[in-house]
């Protein structure tokens, strides 16, 4: 659906079911979520949305520039990525004499992966004695739609793009995830407990959210 706001176009997903009332969404993406009752009319839920007009289109605005600001990823000497939060020539993260494209943004994975390894271990042993937690394994996977997870049976993993973000983030992460080994959910206990460890947790948080999409190969 197609919301028009003050000359600005909103595109929206709009999902029915059995619900009491309408919900609006507004993701990291700048992508605007309805969540309606079955057979709500349509007039109804454009007026759910209008409110949010200034908020969508400021979100859409600063993302653009973002995306200005960052620019196309090339590989090649001209390419350039994030590593701990700081912008760097392709060549000085890794080798890239001789290599095509797709070798390239093989290795350099391989380089984020290698340097998470090192990392994540020597953060998550100083949030483990701060919180007198230990998690029995600890794994660098490739998801797609988390930073890090822990299950129940006290694994916790971590995205490898991690290792584009600043420390503060990582720290975010690693503390977030360590404190799910003693609440499994997001309660208030749970966000107590990240706080009394990092108090500007919510800061940190909003790095990954505003800048997480573009942390890419």
């Amino acid at each position: 659906m197609k919301i028009e706001f003050d000359g600005f176009e909103i595109d929206c997903e709009v999902q029915y079911g059995k619900r009491k009332r309408i919900t609006v969404s507004l993701d990291t993406t700048g992508s605007v979520t309805i969540k309606a009752p079955n057979n709500t009319p349509e007039e109804t839920i454009i007026n759910s949305v209008r409110p949010l007009g200034d908020k969508i289109k400021a979100k859409l605005e600063d993302l653009k520039a973002i995306r200005s600001t960052l620019g196309e990823k090339t590989y090649d000497d001209n390419g350039s990525f994030f590593y701990l939060g700081k912008e760097y020539a392709l060549q000085d993260l890794i080798d890239i004499g001789g290599l095509t494209e797709e070798e390239m943004k093989d290795r350099l994975k391989k380089h984020y992966i290698q340097s998470l390894k090192r990392i994540i271990p020597e953060r998550i042993k100083i949030y483990e004695n701060e919180l007198g937690l230990k998690a029995k394994v600890i794994d660098i996977n490739e998801s797609k739609s988390q930073w890090g997870s822990c299950s129940s049976d006290k694994k916790v993993a971590f995205n490898y793009r991690l290792a584009m973000a600043p420390m503060e983030a990582i720290d975010y992460v690693v503390v977030h995830e360590l404190c799910h080994l003693k609440h499994m959910n997001h309660d208030r206990s749970f966000w107590r407990l990240v706080g009394s460890i990092l108090p500007d947790y919510k800061t940190r948080k909003e790095y990954l959210n505003k800048y997480g999409q573009f942390l890419t190969l």
